[in-house]
């Protein structure tokens, strides 16, 4: 619903600040006051094209902001900002603010965060559906047609949703295996080879990096085997220093009690013994790592070669090359499982398609049975807004296969025919503005609160109608705006009368002959304000006391 809306230097209007209320809101005054300078301003902001001809004369820029109570629709329009990368708080209004240059550059804002035109036209087409004398959107637009029937018939596409998504998922996996197979029975003698190759080389994760590590030990053991053998025999054996060490401290251990400097030396001796013993006994170990047997470098290392020069064969790495030969072994046992692997997904697909086209019809019959529902309650309308002539039929057909999709295998389209015998024709072929504007109302009230946004707007509905036509069309914009906002750009008295809130739109000027300024302004009208202002739409400029009366009158019986 539409809170508020500030305009600044747009065409005639300097500065203004308007508040709005739920229910039917209607806007008049006299032809020429600038109606259409407001509704420009709301457009505007909603992401209409940008025309640096709205910024007021001598204004170097001009600026809409509209806030909105995103009410029902809020966790959608969260879902839309969030896809551009915008944060909206859920329960918090929605203030959008577009700024225009004189030179034509514009920016747009929501809640404080730049958006593009595209976003903003979005969330503005989500908020206010605005219905004016060469309107291309909302009930005009084929493409919305098929959601809008479905809401008047509450029906739920969501099963035929799914269904078609299992059967493209079906399709995919059976359209992949053939591709596969086609592939892989042209390679069949060159993956018959390779899966040979690799399943008796039979290569394992990780393999690469065992096999190094052992050869560069065993590298390291043939050249150090000899320095090994040298320190070993320096240390070790009956002439090596730890030998020679033990007989020294023998020789202490006889001759220490005669002086404490010998005890001392045994002492140091005897730790010299068990640092060389600690130093043969890794000397051992250091041995026994570095170890290796000639043949099994040699295996070793052909190994390692060998699984290398095939990972450069096939543009792996050496450590996915077993996976590799499963994918390969796959590809070849699909070849040989052949058509009775792809029969098997055939008939998925099969099944996938008859639960599609299964709920997919029943969708249709309902379809069809709420158009007939539909057409009755549209026509029911036709008559008290003087359409006694024109005939409404709501199009149901069956697309081509090509053409199905998740919300269907049907085409959906409201037709008119205006004239008796006339052919039906799509709503944009309607030449009236005041006609199209009573078809659009007729079909919003019988779909009633079926895709309606949060405020709705019609400009000048009761075009080149008076009387009875004109009650009958205040009196169906009151109903519908039990569920919705409305505000109406009106000429009828009969309309404004219906009104919960009603503004008025003048223009006046001010200033010296040659240099005056125009100025429009909106005001809202008391209950005394009400009643002069319907009573002028009654008689004119010259307000009389029967118009008055009769302003009376028609604010009395609603």
């Amino acid at each position: 619903m539409l809170i508020s809306l500030s305009i600044r230097n747009i065409v005639l209007i300097e500065a203004l600040d308007l508040d709005f209320v739920p229910g039917l809101g209607v806007l008049t005054g006299e032809t020429g006051a600038g109606k259409s300078i407001l509704l420009d301003s709301l457009g505007l902001a909603l992401g209409m094209r940008a025309d640096s001809g709205l910024v007021r004369s001598g204004e170097t820029q001009a600026s809409v902001t509209a806030s909105f109570d995103p009410g029902d629709a809020g966790p959608r329009l969260i879902a839309m900002a969030e896809e551009s990368g915008l944060m909206l708080e859920p329960g918090e209004p929605i203030i959008i603010r577009r700024t225009l240059k004189a030179d034509g550059g514009s920016r747009a804002f929501i809640n404080d965060q730049p958006c593009s035109a595209a976003l903003l036209r979005e969330i503005g087409g989500a908020l206010v559906e605005i219905h004016g004398q060469h309107d291309d959107r909302g009930l005009l637009n084929p493409s919305g047609h098929r959601a809008l029937l479905d809401s008047f018939a509450r029906g739920d596409s969501g099963a035929v949703t799914q269904a078609y998504d299992s059967w493209r998922k079906a399709m995919q996996a059976l359209e992949t295996a053939r591709e596969e197979v086609a592939h892989a029975e042209r390679d069949r003698d060159y993956l018959t080879h390779v899966v040979a190759e690799l399943t008796a080389f039979a290569p394992e994760p990780g393999e690469e990096a065992s096999l190094a590590e052992e050869r560069a030990t065993m590298q390291k053991g043939a050249k150090l085997g000899d320095d090994l053998t040298t320190v070993n025999g320096l240390l070790g054996g009956s002439d090596g220093a730890l030998a020679q060490l033990r007989q020294a401290a023998r020789w202490l251990d006889r001759i220490a009690p005669d002086h404490g400097h010998l005890a001392e030396a045994l002492t140091a001796v005897d730790r010299a013994v068990i640092e060389a013993s600690e130093a043969e006994d890794a000397l051992e170990r250091a041995a026994e790592a570095l170890s290796y047997d000639p043949a099994r470098l040699e295996l070793v290392e052909s190994r390692l070669f060998d699984l290398r020069a095939l990972a450069r064969k096939h543009q792996v790495q050496a450590d996915d090359l077993a996976a590799l030969t499963e994918d390969l072994a796959a590809r070849l046992s699909r070849i040989e499982a052949g058509a009775e692997g792809l029969a098997g997904l055939e008939k998925a697909a099969m099944q996938a398609r008859a639960a599609y086209e299964g709920v997919a019809a029943a969708l249709s019959k309902h379809r069809a049975e709420a158009a007939t529902r539909l057409d009755t309650a549209i026509a029911a309308e036709f008559a008290p807004l003087k359409l006694d002539a024109a005939r409404f039929r709501t199009v149901v057909e069956t697309l081509p296969e090509t053409q199905w999709g998740p919300h269907g295998m049907d085409r959906v389209e409201f037709t008119i025919s205006t004239n008796p015998g006339a052919p039906f024709a799509p709503l944009m072929k309607i030449a009236s503005g005041g006609e199209l504007s009573r078809f659009i109302l007729a079909l919003k009230v019988a779909l009633a609160e079926q895709g309606a946004v949060g405020t709705m707007i019609f400009d000048e509905i009761d075009r080149g109608v008076g009387g009875a036509v004109a009650d009958a069309i205040g009196e169906r914009l009151s109903r519908l705006s039990q569920s919705t906002q409305l505000l109406v750009v009106t000429h009828s008295p009969q309309v404004a009368a219906r009104g919960a809130a009603h503004m008025l739109i003048a223009k006046s000027s001010d200033g010296p002959i040659g240099q005056q300024v125009t100025r429009t302004d909106v005001k809202s009208l008391s209950d005394a304000g009400r009643r002069e202002e319907i009573a002028r739409m009654l008689s004119g400029a010259d307000i009389t006391a029967e118009a008055r009366a009769q302003a009376d009158r028609l604010l009395e019986r609603v």
